[in-house]
């Protein structure tokens, strides 16, 4: 795979030079803002460079196209790079993601070395003390492994060890959130009593600032952690208590193994149990930090945030739609990656449509932000058991559902997650296409258009795709076929509606009026202070 320079800038200015790979994920996507206004020119790698186009600090970044198992592609993005941000791991790839993995890891450091590149800086996984490594999950084991193929590059390296992250939008957090707000009484595995060392992604960040700026002779490992240590039942108790919410009965019981235990967050939470396990296997041991030498590097005067302070931070930021990035930012295990095949004469096989057209009465702009509000709290405008019972079959199936939800309730970008769609192609105020992340014998699209008809009026338009793979794929298509009219025909027609009767500001939707400052969490409702359509927009961190 070559190289090929995205949108953006072209890293221009004197700073230092930073190449950040997993620009697309959930810490890289945070990190690019914080070392522009650090004053770093940043060079950010990517396999879909599309995917970065609409996050705010796009026009400041040079984006390149490559992947880190290409030594091609990633030797190109070298040149000229004084600092390289190792921010990917292949767990979402399969069973083989630790070979993935070591091979990535030593294409990266054999590359940056050959571009005399001064610095690596790479975030793993703080690992139990006295725990012989085979012992370790396979998710540990292999962030450890990361960690000293970068160390033994003979480019010098920071590698930074974090326990739990805290921030919003982070796996680690959804999941502390959701079991806490959902389960008023939790039978828990034997886990939630294994001590961690919390730590805000706030202090991520400055971390990983940090540890570009580190002088040549520093090369080793860093524990990376808050001032705190708790339990997760501590933190579930003290999450409850800033939440506003009562007192949670915990019941922990000692037959839930790690893989039970997945399957349980998954149920529960946002988080599928693909990703939820290896966060769950991470809490079988202690993991707290065993030095604080970071710390000196950090700029003085800005202590750690403490674990209530990084909570109230996190749920401001969701409340106040400020959610830069999410888990669900990076692909999912199993998910398509395919495009939507846009030639009319495409070869690639059957391609099924189902198409959709209303005259809508209401302006452009009114149906565009229903289009665009689709999905989340909002929901699909069409029979919300169908498709709650679709989203239960998937997470049946080792999928991420329907729960995963949206980042921002009015806003999208490309590239972004929306509920077990993700954001393919975006022109605002006109198109809006999702490709399916569920499980399917078959890749699907669902396209929205709106436009004005020969007459001038306001039209919505609706594809559904389907390339069917194998007689397994045609047969799913021809049993749901009949549940069309129902599902997608009512979907452009209660769209249609939506648009008709909201009010300017588009907040009338299927579900009735809600007001400016509502927001609402799974199994909750917040009310917020309203907020300015100039105070809404994402901000980073």
């Amino acid at each position: 795979m070559s190289t090929a320079k995205g949108g953006g800038a072209d890293a221009g200015g004197s700073g230092p030079l930073c190449l950040v790979t997993g620009a697309t994920g959930y810490i890289g996507g945070r990190l690019v803002p914080e070392l522009l206004a650090a004053g770093f020119r940043v060079r950010a790698l990517a396999r879909s460079p599309g995917r970065l186009r609409d996050h705010p600090w796009a026009g400041e970044v040079e984006v390149v196209k490559g992947d880190v198992t290409d030594p091609a592609s990633l030797g190109a993005a070298m040149e000229g790079v004084d600092i390289a941000y190792y921010l990917v791991h292949a767990l979402t790839t399969g069973p083989g993601f630790e070979r993935t993995d070591r091979e990535a890891a030593r294409v990266f450091g054999e590359r940056a070395r050959a571009a005399d590149v001064r610095r690596l800086v790479y975030l793993g996984g703080l690992a139990p003390a006295g725990v012989p490594e085979r012992e370790l999950s396979p998710h540990l084991r292999s962030r450890a492994e990361v960690g000293r193929i970068l160390l033994d590059s003979g480019v010098p390296t920071a590698a930074l060890r974090a326990a739990v992250i805290i921030g919003s939008g982070s796996a680690s957090f959804e999941m502390l959130r959701y079991l806490t707000e959902r389960l008023p009484v939790m039978v828990t595995p034997s886990w939630v009593h294994t001590r961690v060392q919390p730590v805000a992604v706030r202090d991520v960040l400055r971390a990983l600032i940090a540890a570009g700026r580190m002088p040549a002779e520093v090369s080793r490992t860093f524990d990376l952690g808050g001032p705190e240590v708790l339990t997760y039942r501590e933190m579930m108790l003290r999450y409850a208590r800033i939440a506003g919410l009562p007192r949670r009965l915990i019941l922990p019981v000692p037959v839930l193994t790690p893989g039970l235990s997945s399957h349980w967050v998954g149920l529960v939470t946002p988080v599928p149990a693909g990703i939820a396990r290896p966060l769950t296997e991470s809490l079988r041991h202690e993991v707290v930090c065993r030095e604080h030498d970071i710390e000196r590097y950090l700029p003085e005067g800005s202590p750690l945030l403490g674990f209530d302070e990084a909570v109230r931070l996190a749920l401001r930021r969701i409340h106040q739609a400020q959610v830069a990035t999410r888990w669900s930012s990076a692909s999912v295990p199993g998910a398509p990656s395919d495009p939507l095949p846009t030639d009319p004469g495409w070869a690639g096989g059957s391609l099924y449509t189902d198409r959709r057209e209303r005259v809508v009465s209401a302006s452009p702009e009114a149906l565009w932000r229903v289009v665009e509000g689709i999905g989340g709290v909002h929901g699909w405008y069409s029979v919300p058991l169908a498709w709650t019972v679709r989203g239960l079959l998937d997470r049946l199936v080792g999928g991420v559902g329907l729960r995963r939800g949206r980042r921002d309730a009015a806003r999208l970008r490309v590239g972004e997650s929306l509920d077990f769609w993700r954001v393919e192609e975006l022109e605002p105020g006109r198109l809006l296409r999702l490709r399916a992340e569920m499980r399917l014998p078959g890749l699907a699209w669902l396209e929205m258009r709106v436009d004005a008809d020969e007459r001038g009026r306001t039209r919505y338009r609706q594809r559904a795709l389907f390339h069917p793979h194998g007689l397994l794929g045609h047969l799913y298509w021809w049993s749901v076929s009949p549940f069309h009219a129902l599902v997608f025909g009512g979907m452009a027609r209660n769209i249609a509606r939506a648009a008709a009767r909201a009010t300017p500001d588009g907040r009338h939707g299927p579900g009735g009026r809600r007001g400016p400052g509502t927001a609402t969490g799974r199994g909750r409702r917040y009310r917020l202070p309203a907020l300015t359509r100039r105070s809404r927009r994402p901000r980073p961190r």
